[in-house]
C-alpha cells in the first residue's frame, strides 16, 4: 500500500483523534459527515455556506485528483464519519477481509454494529461523537449490563437502553425530541417511553444511509 496521507492544514490529530474544527473535515470531503449533530441540519452548516475545501486556496483548487487520491479521500471520509483512528479502521478492514461476501459491504455493516453508532442511530445522541461520550461515561446498558466500550459490536436481538440514573440528561432528551418515528432504520426498533432500542439484525448495505463507495477502500488497501 502507498504511504499514509500527507500532513495538511486541516488541523491536528493527537493519538489519532482529531481535536480541531470538525466542520473543516466535512468541507475537505465536500459533503456532510454529520459530525456536529444539529448544526449539520441548519443554515449554520459550513458545507452549505462554503462548499469548497478549507484553506486559502480551497476555492481555487481545480487540480485533477489521482486514482489513489480518490480512493484515499473515500477511506478518510468513512473513517472520519464513524470517528475511528487509522489503526482501528484498518483492523476492521482486515476482519472484513477474512469474512465471506463483499469486503467493502462487510466493512460498512461491521461499523454499523458498533454500540456508539447504534446509540446515534436510535437518536439517543445528536452525533456519533456525543454517542461515544455517553457510552464511555457509562450511561448505556446492553442487555442489562453497563457497557462503556464504544466499539462493542451488537448482535441481533441485543437491547440497548439508557440507565435509569441517566434518563434526565438534557443531551439525550433534546436529541430524542428531534427523532421522528418515520426516520427509524429497519434494523432498529425504538421505545421512546422506555428510552430503549433493540438491534434487530445486522443491516443490509442497501438499507444503510451512507453516501460512500466502500469498494474504493478495498482497492486502496489492495495496493
Amino acid at each position: 500500500m502507498q504511504g499514509a496521507e500527507a500532513p495538511t492544514s486541516l488541523g491536528k490529530e493527537i493519538m489519532g483523534r482529531y481535536i480541531e474544527a470538525s466542520c473543516r473535515l466535512c468541507r475537505r470531503e465536500r459533503q456532510k459527515l454529520f459530525l456536529k449533530g444539529t448544526k449539520c441540519f441548519t443554515e449554520k452548516c459550513p458545507v452549505e455556506r462554503r462548499g469548497y475545501p478549507p484553506g486559502q486556496h480551497g476555492q481555487n483548487r481545480r487540480q485533477k485528483i489521482s486514482e489513489y487520491g480518490v480512493q484515499l479521500r473515500e477511506k478518510q471520509k468513512i473513517r472520519r464519519m464513524y470517528g475511528l483512528m487509522e489503526e482501528q479502521f484498518r483492523n476492521y478492514f482486515e476482519k472484513a477481509l477474512r469474512k465471506t461476501g463483499r469486503t467493502g459491504e462487510t466493512l460498512v455493516k461491521m461499523l454499523e454494529c458498533r454500540l456508539d453508532n447504534v446509540v446515534y442511530r436510535l437518536g439517543f445522541a445528536p452525533s456519533r461523537k456525543a454517542a461515544r461520550q455517553l457510552v464511555v461515561h457509562r450511561h448505556l446498558m446492553v442487555n442489562e449490563t453497563v457497557v462503556n466500550v464504544p466499539s462493542y459490536l451488537l448482535k441481533a436481538g441485543d437491547l440497548v437502553r439508557i440507565r435509569d440514573k441517566s434518563k434526565k440528561l438534557d443531551v439525550i432528551h433534546s436529541s430524542m425530541k428531534r427523532m421522528k418515528d418515520s426516520a427509524m432504520l429497519p434494523w432498529l426498533s425504538l421505545d421512546k417511553a422506555a428510552m430503549s432500542g433493540t438491534f434487530l439484525n445486522v443491516p443490509e448495505r442497501a438499507d444503510i444511509p451512507l453516501n460512500a463507495n466502500e469498494q474504493l477502500i478495498v482497492e486502496l488497501y489492495s495496493k
